[in-house]
């Protein structure tokens, strides 16, 4: 399976730099399967997709401020994102922007007094980090860090932090610190469209995966087949297990909780409760077990996500939904409209 099959134009006016003023205004393109029909509604219609005996799976992944904008002794700037620890809280795998001119041993300041400091180079893309701050990190990160944007989202370096980023890069039911970067297709919840759904009796289930570098790095492998996925955390409660085992009928929150639930469930789609780290790759071919409907968002070409996408909806008809969502001038990517794939 080639991946140039998984490409498409998209003009640049199209991919959203701001997140739609209300989140559950945003557009929602309604695809069905079954008969290839589709429906263009809003985010707030989804209630009226859903009914009783459903369990709608959330992932409740909390968004870290993982991006820090760091100063040379010269005036320079450097962005770090932050990835993961290494060993401490003040020891991080991490991204640095631009990376050319950046040497083991470089130290920078980040605030008034923080430090960061260059240990190692540890692959083509990744450095070893080493931070020195006054009091907690995680206190300073909260200070200093600003939201983990993605690149295709412009926002200037010396004042990344835009009104509103931190709250709106974030869904309202994110509770478990971790991720460093969001699960987009929950961005457009608002408390209202919950309780519309909770009202008619639909149970909701939270599980948590860790969303981390994978979900920025691109497919470049010719075949389709050749990918990895980078292994990402994430852990289903006993009270979520048995909710999703009891439904009729499963509504994945996005792209992670999808492979949350593949991942965790058996060959009879039952799912394990437990927690453990994935790197389960799904494409068109896979057979899935467990999910029954998709809510997403609009992806980049070529990527891991579009190509989950296509796995669910058939290349075909997801080719044909994105021609449309185009044409439509739906706002795509991370702070865009979403796809309701049933």
């Amino acid at each position: 399976m080639k991946l140039k099959d998984f490409d498409y134009d998209l003009p640049a006016e199209l991919i959203a730099q701001q997140p739609c003023e209300q989140r559950d205004r945003a557009r929602m393109m309604v695809v069905k399967r079954d008969t290839g029909a589709i429906e263009h509604r809003g985010f707030f219609d989804l209630p009226f997709f859903l009914k009783k005996g459903d369990c709608l799976v959330i992932n409740n992944s909390r968004v870290i401020p993982a991006r820090l904008i760091a100063k040379k002794a010269t005036g320079g700037l450097v962005e770090i994102l932050l990835l993961h620890k290494a060993g401490s809280d003040t020891l991080w795998e991490a991204l640095l922007r631009p990376g050319k001119r950046v040497t083991e041993g470089l130290v920078l300041t980040i605030g008034e007094r923080g430090q960061a400091r260059i240990v190692e180079r540890i692959s083509d893309k990744k450095w070893l980090v080493s931070f020195e701050v006054d009091g907690a990190f995680d206190a300073f990160l909260e200070k200093y860090g600003l939201a983990p944007l993605p690149p295709y989202i412009k926002r200037a370096r010396d004042n990344g932090l835009t009104a509103g980023d931190r709250e709106r890069y974030q869904t309202i039911y994110a509770r478990e610190p971790g991720s460093v970067a969001a699960p987009t297709a929950g961005l457009h919840f608002s408390p209202e469209v919950l309780n519309d759904i909770q009202a008619v009796g639909i149970d909701i289930a939270p599980v948590t995966l860790h969303v981390g570098y994978g979900t920025f790095v691109p497919v470049e492998t010719e075949n389709v087949e050749d990918h990895v996925m980078e292994e990402e955390f994430f852990e289903i409660s006993p009270a979520a297990a048995r909710l999703i085992n009891e439904a009729e009928r499963v509504i994945a929150v996005g792209t992670t909780s999808t492979r949350v639930l593949e991942a965790a469930a058996d060959e009879e789609g039952r799912i394990r409760a437990g927690s453990a780290s994935t790197g389960i790759y799904i494409y068109p071919g896979y057979r899935f077990k467990r999910v029954d409907t998709l809510l997403t968002n609009f992806h980049l070409p070529r990527s891991s996500l579009l190509l989950l996408a296509s796995a669910f909806a058939g290349s075909d008809l997801l080719q044909k939904a994105y021609a449309e969502a185009v044409a439509a001038r739906y706002r795509f990517y991370s702070y865009g409209d979403c796809m309701l794939i049933v």
